[in-house]
């Protein structure tokens, strides 16, 4: 029996402005308030962000977020953040921030 090839999947272009920061290592259903660890850069209250994954690609606005519970303004690589956002989010989705 011949064996099926898998499709290979389209790698999805992501502008030249928008530059890595995290990954998705959680998302809170009834919460939509997505774990992120911040892996390169900062991410401060105000900042435009893309988050693109298998399923997701949505862009919206960093209205506050929290790193341990405590609301915070500025988060700097390294720091687990929460961050309430307005569509669903995967594990190992991809965080941009837009400059």
């Amino acid at each position: 029996m011949a064996e099926k090839k898998a499709k290979p999947v389209a790698k999805q272009e992501i502008p030249e402005n928008e530059k890595p920061v995290g990954t998705v290592v959680h998302y809170y259903t009834k919460l939509g308030v997505a774990a992120i660890d911040l892996t390169k850069g900062s991410l401060t209250t105000g900042d435009e962000i893309h988050i693109v994954g298998h399923t997701s690609d949505f862009t919206q606005t960093v209205d506050s977020m929290q790193v341990k519970n405590k609301k915070v303004e500025k988060a700097k690589k390294g720091e687990a953040i929460g961050l309430k956002i307005k569509e669903h989010a995967r594990e190992n989705d991809t965080v941009y921030k837009v400059e």
